[in-house]
């Protein structure tokens, strides 16, 4: 299955992200900035995941929701703050997993008899593919500022923006484009061969 990245956003490509550590203690201070950091860090790992358990993108979103309130009530109990990419996806795919019991009960009462939940038996599959995701798109935001936004107008955007679009952005000479996305794509590579990515 191929990987689903619906990153980065424009507004994510200009700075590098805070550690999971900082937001955290800043979200848990009450900081309303912090907390919009930390969704818009984390909402393509939590919309990803219901779409690859086969919802709508409107029920993706209500699932969205759901998992935003989970963790707004219940980031105080995050013990490690590094656990938290696996904590979110634990929530989403147990609030995806609820919406799905609840479809086939509805299916189910519909029809006059009771048939037992059907679980995804795919869940470990669908939670190694978000993670290994959420591994590529952190290592993106790690890169140097230019690096971003060139790997997100050539590989994120729809269309595609031509060389001279993206030159004229980035302040460089359209000839120059592919020397730097190699350099960019080569240091993308290695870092995630370090991670055991690749």
């Amino acid at each position: 299955m191929p990987i689903l990245l619906q990153e980065p956003t424009k507004e994510n490509t200009d700075r590098a992200p805070l550690s999971d550590a900082r937001l955290v203690k800043q979200c848990l201070a009450g900081s309303d900035a912090a907390w919009a950091m930390l969704i818009d860090k984390y909402k393509n790992l939590i919309f990803s995941i219901p779409i690859k358990y086969g919802f709508s993108r409107d029920e993706a979103s209500d699932i969205f929701q759901a998992v935003c309130l989970e963790m707004l009530s219940g980031l105080s109990n995050l013990r490690k703050p590094a656990a938290l990419p696996k904590w979110i996806m634990q929530v989403t795919s147990h609030k995806c997993l609820h919406r799905r019991r609840e479809q086939q009960r509805t299916i189910s009462e519909s029809e006059s008899e009771y048939a037992e939940p059907v679980v995804n038996s795919r869940t470990e599959e669908i939670l190694s593919e978000a993670e290994d995701e959420q591994n590529i798109r952190h290592v993106i935001s790690e890169m140097p500022p230019r690096c971003r936004q060139l790997i997100h107008m050539l590989f994120f955007e729809e269309p595609a923006r031509p060389y001279q679009d993206v030159a004229e952005t980035l302040g460089i000479a359209t000839g120059s484009i592919g020397f730097i996305r190699q350099r960019c794509l080569g240091r993308l590579r290695k870092r995630l061969v370090e991670l055991g990515l690749s």
